[in-house]
């Protein structure tokens, strides 16, 4: 199974091709790395620690300096764009640490995900609302008080206020329960079945795999597979190195 099996399509949302930089003068972390999502996809980036799976989201993202590569969204090249800018665009990036504000509610959390919109934003906020039940039942409480799993979900909550064509989360179940973590991936797959492109790193790579129409494993931030997501889990080579057997 080689790097380049899966050409993108004409209906390729985000891509970030062939992209080689670091951060800062440092050196770079990237090395001819591609990363593609489709409209109302699911895509996935596994690999092991230090593979450079954050280093290349953050890069589509806008938060590293690529020497080589381009990044387009919708067809545009957006490589000199900043990370604000690229929201207004359309992409919404939640972190994975310090991704909300705690002293703040959570209905002010949202409200501040909606900071680029001079519109009527409520029904977005009923549309979060109905995918997170739990945030309406406590959107007057302090979000700091919430639990990890609750915590996440204002986060991307707060991400999805902004109406972004892509979605992208980095290790959002990192922490949390496994209980927890199947109920934050029902939500990701509800999120894209309304069209959201969704790409995501994650840690738990076979869980993660199992939701993913397209999976990217990085070693030394470099493609070593590109496949769907149920190919990968299938391949025995994959299997052994990066999931446990």
């Amino acid at each position: 199974m080689s790097e380049h099996n899966l050409p993108p399509g004409d209906d390729v949302m985000l891509i970030g091709e062939a992209m080689t930089g670091g951060y800062g003068g440092g050196p770079d972390i990237l090395h001819d790395c591609t990363i593609a999502v489709s409209k109302g996809e699911i895509a996935v980036i596994v690999g092991p620690n230090g593979a450079g799976k954050s280093t290349a989201m953050k890069a589509v993202f806008g938060m590293l300096s690529l020497r080589q590569g381009q990044v387009r969204l919708n067809g545009q090249d957006i490589t000199a764009l900043s990370p604000q800018a690229r929201v207004r665009q359309g992409m919404g990036f939640v972190p994975q640490n310090n991704n909300i504000f705690p002293s703040m509610t959570v209905e002010e959390n949202l409200e501040m995900g909606a900071f680029i919109r001079d519109d009527d934003y409520r029904a977005t906020m009923d549309q979060v609302f109905t995918l997170f039940p739990i945030l309406r039942d406590k959107r007057r409480q302090p979000a700091g008080e919430l639990s990890g799993g609750q915590r996440q979900q204002v986060a991307v909550g707060r991400a999805l206020m902004t109406r972004p064509s892509v979605l992208m989360l980095d290790a959002p179940t990192a922490g949390v329960s496994p209980i927890v973590m199947d109920e934050l991936f029902d939500r990701i797959i509800e999120v894209a079945r309304t069209g959201i492109s969704i790409l995501m790193v994650e840690q738990n790579a076979r869980q993660a795999l199992e939701i993913a129409d397209k999976g990217y494993v990085l070693v030394q931030g470099r493609n070593r597979y590109t496949d769907t997501g149920q190919a990968l889990l299938a391949d025995p080579e994959v299997r052994k190195s990066f999931l446990g057997g």
